[in-house]
């Protein structure tokens, strides 16, 4: 069953979109999704979706945390499946860059074996990523320190690296 709730935060209205999953309490969600609004791809609510706010209390808390500067990492489960093989370890490489670090485009090529022409694919793979801010692509900037593309806009990448402190160059 897909459920889905709204979240308030400083970037606006947060959708987020999950499967059931099993937890301790056996009424969490499997996160599968996270739209900033107006974002590219953002995901939109469908008939049949079932409007579920408490399965995602664990995932609303750790965004208010992050957003007050008190988590730097987010725990929080996945739905499994998503994704082409090439984009699972492209956003596997993401979720390995630090809080408050940055990375370029060429580095995760780099690091998923697929240098040179690569880095397209792999900034195609970025602008995909299902889940805005708890798989940090705002992290990875160009190599020469600029802000590239943002599905969220890039007033928005510009914001979430001034709140984890890692200057970026317009």
């Amino acid at each position: 069953m897909t459920m889905y709730a709204t979240v308030d935060s400083p970037l606006g209205e947060l959708l987020l979109v999950g499967e059931k999953a099993a937890g301790p309490a056996g009424d969490g969600a499997a996160l599968v999704s996270l739209s900033l609004p107006g974002q590219k791809g953002a995901a939109v609510v469908q008939d049949g979706w079932s409007h579920e706010p408490g399965a995602f209390a664990g995932v609303a808390a750790q965004l208010r945390e992050y957003f007050e500067g008190r988590r730097t990492r987010f725990d929080i489960v996945l739905a499994d499946g998503r994704g082409t093989e090439f984009q699972r370890r492209v956003w596997a490489a993401l979720d390995d860059v630090p809080y408050g670090e940055t990375v370029s485009y060429g580095q995760i090529a780099g690091r998923v074996g697929s240098s040179g022409a690569g880095v397209r694919a792999v900034g195609t793979a970025i602008g995909r990523n299902p889940l805005l801010v708890v798989r940090p692509c705002h992290r990875v900037i160009g190599a020469d320190g600029a802000l590239r593309g943002y599905a969220g806009g890039l007033e928005r990448k510009e914001r979430l690296l001034g709140l984890e402190g890692a200057l970026a160059v317009r």
